[in-house]
């Protein structure tokens, strides 16, 4: 393919996506607006799934480097109540079909594997558009401007390459995180991180919930998940982190304070993350010269742990298609009849996932869920 092929970003979908194209002789570059590599941690740990995540890294030809990632026995799951009474308890399976493995190391496992040169480090787009003639014309906030035969964006929920294709938008889904962790240091932080068991525990209950994973070094890091409208939820001042927890922590009174710790205790920066998503069974028309892969394509809760495996996905089908078929527009058609039913089917599981999580039912729906997976 002589195309040029610009992709909106350097998460796991983009990176796939440059990775299985190089693999095949095919370039692409990739404009991320970060400043480099470093430029801000990458989040906690990921499952890979054996039909999306670990069928992907098998198309990058990554599936070995891949395995020595693995971190085996922090799969376990523990779910409690809000007294901290043990629900469910599964213990670590080192043969898990769904290894856990760090975002950040994956996402670098990623970055080394492409050619020097690949990812224009500090290249934030700012608009674009059409080119005169065919193609689209990338200019970027630093002043910078590119044209492409074909433009993928792999930019994530509040992608800038979405609205060539759909004037859908990212709703919040009345669910919003805080960021918390706590060390194993003090008396009453080895008690509450013994509490976790080996891997992740999840107390929830209608409305509300502690999760926290519990990593090798003995530290443990989660959210807090509260059933609020967004303003109530940055009405809460965490520039003072400890008034800003404090007031959080009302949120889960009656708790046992084993659990109530990860809060008051806890020492990172408590930063918001609503939950936000994209409509359920999103699809477009075929635009020419342009698609998305990942969350700019199908954003979602994370209850049903597919976000990065689906963006993984996408990107390695997407390239098996720009690489097998010579005309791009069919490549792209066939590409996003798959994409649309993979997307919808894991959208609507999420969706439904979420309110098991924290609906009227909760924990004991938590406890079948599990039961039956």
């Amino acid at each position: 393919m002589r195309k040029t092929i610009a992709i909106v970003g350097a998460g796991l979908g983009g990176l796939t996506l440059a990775r299985v194209l190089q693999a095949h002789g095919v370039a692409a570059t990739i404009y991320e607006g970060e400043a480099s590599a470093k430029a801000r941690t990458q989040g906690g740990l990921l499952d890979i799934q054996v039909e999306t995540g670990q069928v992907a890294l098998r198309a990058a030809g990554l599936y070995d480097e891949f395995l020595t990632l693995v971190r085996p026995g922090e799969d376990a799951k523990r779910v409690v109540d809000r007294h901290g009474t043990i629900l469910f308890d599964l213990p670590a399976d080192p043969g898990s079909a769904r290894p856990e493995v760090d975002r950040g190391e994956l996402r670098r496992l990623l970055i080394d594997s492409l050619a020097p040169g690949t990812i224009r480090w500090g290249h934030r787009l700012a608009s674009i558009r059409h080119g005169v003639g065919g193609g689209y014309d990338l200019t970027f906030a630093q002043g910078s401007a590119v044209r492409a035969d074909i433009v993928i964006g792999a930019d994530g929920a509040w992608s800038k390459v979405r609205p060539l294709l759909t004037p859908a938008e990212p709703a919040y889904s009345g669910t919003c995180f805080v960021e918390i962790a706590l060390a194993s240091g003090g008396r009453g932080g080895r008690e509450s991180v013994a509490e976790t068991g080996g891997g992740t525990l999840m107390a929830v209950a209608p409305g509300r919930g502690i999760i926290a994973h519990r990593y090798a070094d003995g530290r443990v890091r989660g959210y807090a998940a509260l059933n609020k409208s967004e303003e109530w939820m940055r009405s809460i001042d965490f520039g003072d982190p400890s008034a800003g927890l404090r007031r959080l922590a009302d949120q889960f009174d009656g708790w046992s304070p084993l659990l109530t710790a990860f809060v008051t205790q806890s020492d990172t920066q408590p930063w918001l993350r609503p939950v936000y998503a994209l409509p359920v069974g999103l699809t477009w028309d075929r635009v020419p010269g342009v698609t998305l892969v990942g969350d700019a394509a199908h954003l979602m809760s994370p209850f049903a742990g597919e976000g990065a495996n689906l963006a993984m996905y996408d990107g390695a089908d997407l390239a098996g298609e720009l690489i097998g078929q010579p005309d791009a527009e069919v490549a792209l058609a066939a590409y996003e009849e798959r994409l649309f039913v993979r997307g919808g089917d894991a959208a609507r599981r999420s969706e439904r996932n979420l309110e098991v999580f924290f609906g009227p039912e909760a924990p004991r729906s938590v406890v079948t869920l599990f039961d039956r997976s």
